[in-house]
């Protein structure tokens, strides 16, 4: 269920850092290896072993030493293996977990151990909202926070006014939804049906079936391989209604395994392969190179991830062991220039970041998504003004109501 894996590149090159006699910074690494959510926790390993091979497994001076442990996209054992990582092996941060679900279950724990974590993955609001950890910060956008730009596009820019939602029967299904539900609702459209799916569905038929005939899209929220088999079965059912999907429902994670069904859906996210900067040309292809396929939401979080460590660590000259400054160093981030476009940590230990509203083509021979409107700095609380945003419910599948729902 988990290991404990020193960078053996450091041995083998008996690296300057270990002669010296630096102590390693040790990075406790909670992924999921098994479950509906497997695939994501590969791309999280592949994105967090690619940036520290590219910086010689040694950040701000120090080598680093990972502890991975499989969660296997569990709460409970979430909980134990967070609690193995800070007990048992002394890690001096936490990089994970996958799931909106998985952090909040650690989140009492991580505020009574005061361990730093960074998020690559787990977008759950409350966690830099309404019961913000101080010890916790996110290296993607929470949950709504692209879906509040793709509501407001597809009422304004799309003109649609009757939609359907279909999604996962968590909470990052339910987050996604409420975003895109808001602002669309509050442009002029009509959510009139929603459906939720369990997260390890095997079949999608009767979801497919039961979509209304008479709406104008069908918005979608799927995380790690439910998109591909939703998609899939859409195509078989012959639905021709246009599909709008929250980021991971066209993950290049899983775009690579999808055919024409793929084809024409608009999503919305903090990141797109097909961003046209030399930076992230770079990466992509470093990507590319080792693992044969592009970055996606899990490989490009956990590589962020790296990335804000060792911005961190070069603030505070590797001395993570000095937690509060190390913290500080965290969320006092500004990246003006990343592959990703423009990254600042807000008041509440989240991005302010580029989002782009995005489009499945072919080009090449490889489904693509492409850019085809970008919002820049854009935060957690949309336009809104973030004392009357937290002093509202979180979102969820019961808030905002859905007034407009038909029979």
């Amino acid at each position: 269920m988990h290991r404990r894996t020193l960078v053996l590149a450091l041995l083998a090159a008996g690296h300057g850092a270990l002669a010296a006699g630096k102590e390693p910074v040790r990075v406790g690494f909670l992924t999921v290896n098994s479950g509906a959510l497997a695939a994501g926790g590969r791309q999280m390993e592949e994105g967090l072993t690619l940036y520290l091979k590219e910086h010689g497994n040694t950040l701000a001076g120090r080598p680093i030493e990972v502890v991975t442990l499989d969660t296997a996209g569990q709460p409970a054992t979430t909980r134990t293996r967070t609690q193995e990582a800070v007990e048992r092996y002394k890690v001096h941060v936490i990089i994970g977990p996958l799931a909106a679900f998985e952090a909040l279950a650690i989140n009492d724990y991580i505020k009574q151990s005061k361990v730093p974590v960074i998020s690559p993955s787990a977008a759950a609001e409350d966690l830099t909202q309404r019961s913000p950890n101080p010890w916790f910060v996110r290296a993607v956008g929470t949950s709504a926070q692209p879906n509040q730009p793709l509501g407001e596009y597809a009422a304004k820019t799309l003109k649609y006014k009757r939609v359907a939602t279909i999604g996962d029967d968590f909470a990052f299904g339910h987050e996604t939804t409420a975003g895109f539900q808001r602002t669309f609702e509050e442009n002029g459209g009509k959510i009139v049906q929603k459906q939720w799916a369990p997260l390890n569905v095997a079949d999608y038929g009767s979801y497919v079936a039961a979509i209304k005939p008479d709406v104008d899209a069908v918005y979608a929220s799927f995380a790690g391989a439910n998109g591909l088999r939703f998609l899939r079965q859409y195509a078989e059912y012959g639905l021709k209604v246009p599909v709008l999907g929250n980021m991971t429902t066209v993950d290049e994670g899983i775009l690579k395994n999808m055919g024409d069904e793929a084809l024409g859906v608009v999503s919305c996210g903090w990141y797109t392969a097909a961003i046209d900067t030399p930076a992230n040309k770079k990466f992509v292809q470093a990507g590319r190179a080792a693992y044969g396929a592009d970055p996606g939401y899990y490989t490009v979080g956990a590589y962020t991830a790296a990335m804000f460590l060792d911005l961190a660590l070069q603030k505070v000259k590797g001395k993570v062991e000095d937690k509060d400054a190390f913290m500080k160093a965290l969320r006092s981030l500004d990246i003006p220039d990343s592959f990703r476009g423009p990254i600042k940590i807000d008041d509440h230990g989240n991005p302010v970041l580029t989002v782009y509203i995005r489009k499945v083509e072919r080009k090449d021979g490889r489904l693509q998504n492409t850019v085809i409107q970008t919002y820049p700095n854009v935060s957690q609380f949309w336009k809104y003004d973030p004392k009357t945003f937290l002093s509202q419910p979180v979102y969820s599948r019961e808030y905002p109501k859905a007034a407009n729902l038909e029979q």
